[in-house]
């Protein structure tokens, strides 16, 4: 029998009391705070879009703040409250918890909750994760794009609440588990980037060694731009069937999964063409390109936005080998051919158009290709297969979870 089962077996024999959350506790709703308030300094505050984006089931730290003025008017969270969001566009972040750990008294905003009560803060926010409240605010829950758990609702919530010696017994077996998953994930993502730095090295070494006449980007093929029709038009947009590139889609890895689709009215009215299949689209404007130059491979036909430059290649240029080769320069041509002192960073045309690359026989381009396509491939695998590895031990750890966070129910 394990430590909680002794604990239980004596202090809590008859079961555990299951308690709505508004009788042992105090729900303060959050009001305004929107993210144009969150500053570098100040009093420390969360944001309930960052309670479900960047923090876990606790935290000591915040990642933002307001001024002293603005905190003044806003919802408090003690050391040991718990911070509850409200409102989300899925029903999975709703009511996602974090418990506020820190030494200082910070604030919240709009579309979350602070809740304030007597219990282990970790053993509540854990239990705020749990299938068990799940089932229960999936009941609760109304709307649906905007998915809300008020309040007076999360109030009604029943949670088992055993002894505090039994609740913080099963914080300490909930811990070991979550630090066990940040170490796997640590690990799996330190494998991941060795393997992609190896491949970074593997495709420069192999193109380096290509003794070839070299040519311009502009003479490989045909660079084609495209545009953003009417968002205001529904007739461009609703029900349309035709890819549509945005530069946020374009990434190192296949955009075959292209999100944005507009009409064929669309194409028939606006200056927005389709760029044929296979094409390699390059970010040309975005502050993306401060830190990285996006190319990408789509090996349908579809449309692209106006911050995307596409090519179409030319006789004698194999599709695959001008990606391999954008890829390997995409950093040396950022370093030198982007423009980075406007409020939007963009390629030079000039410069880039002008960048040269080897370009040896069709055939010799093609084994190239296939031999960094393989490679390539080998990385692909690793980076599903790692993540695939980890969500299965994350699954592990959320059944034991539920298991931990479940009792035999006290009966009056």
């Amino acid at each position: 029998m394990s430590r909680i089962d002794d604990l239980i077996q004596e202090l809590c024999p008859d079961g555990v009391e299951r308690m709505p959350l508004g009788e042992f506790a105090t729900l303060v709703r959050g009001n305004g705070m929107p993210k144009t308030d969150l500053v570098e300094y100040g009093v420390g505050a969360i944001h309930y879009g960052q309670i479900y984006t960047r923090y876990g089931v606790w935290a000591t730290e915040t990642l933002s703040y307001v001024t002293p003025e603005k905190a003044a008017k806003l919802a408090k969270a003690d050391p040991g409250d718990i911070l509850i969001t409200n409102t989300s566009e899925n029903i999975d972040d709703v009511g996602k918890a974090v418990a506020w750990l820190g030494d200082a008294t910070i604030v919240t905003g709009g579309h979350a909750t602070v809740i304030k009560h007597d219990q282990e803060p970790k053993y509540l926010a854990y239990w705020f994760a749990s299938a068990d409240f799940y089932v229960q605010k999936r009941k609760l829950a109304t709307g649906t794009k905007v998915v809300d758990v008020s309040a007076k609702q999360m109030a009604t919530v029943r949670i088992p609440v055993p002894p505090l010696e039994v609740q913080r017994e099963i914080v300490q077996v909930l811990d070991k588990f979550t630090q066990l998953e940040a170490e796997l994930e640590a690990e799996l993502e330190a494998e991941l980037e060795a393997r992609r730095a190896q491949y970074t090295h593997y495709r420069q070494a192999m193109l380096d060694q290509v003794d070839a006449p070299r040519m311009s980007l502009a003479d490989l093929g045909s660079w084609l731009g495209g545009m953003t029709p009417s968002k205001q038009n529904a007739a461009y947009w609703d029900g349309g069937d035709i890819p549509w590139l945005a530069s946020m889609d374009v990434s190192d890895e296949s955009t075959n999964e292209i999100r944005g689709r507009v009409t064929a009215r669309a194409i028939q009215e606006t200056s927005l063409k389709v760029v044929s299949a296979p094409s390699i689209p390059v970010v040309m404007r975005s502050n993306i390109l401060r830190r990285t130059l996006p190319v990408g491979f789509v090996d349908v036909d579809t449309t692209v936005n106006q911050d995307i430059r596409a090519l179409v290649v030319g006789d004698g240029v194999d599709a695959r080998y001008a990606y391999q080769v954008l890829r390997a320069d995409s950093e040396r041509i950022r370093e030198q051919c982007v423009r980075t002192d406007g409020s939007m960073a963009a390629v030079s045309s000039k410069s880039f158009f002008a960048w040269k690359v080897p370009l040896p026989s069709l055939t010799e381009q093609r084994r190239i290709a296939a031999a960094l396509d393989e490679f390539d491939a080998l990385v692909n695998d690793l980076s599903i297969g790692l993540p695939a590895e980890l969500a299965a031990r994350r699954k592990q750890y959320e059944h034991y979870r539920d298991r931990l966070l479940t009792f035999k129910e006290r009966t009056a």
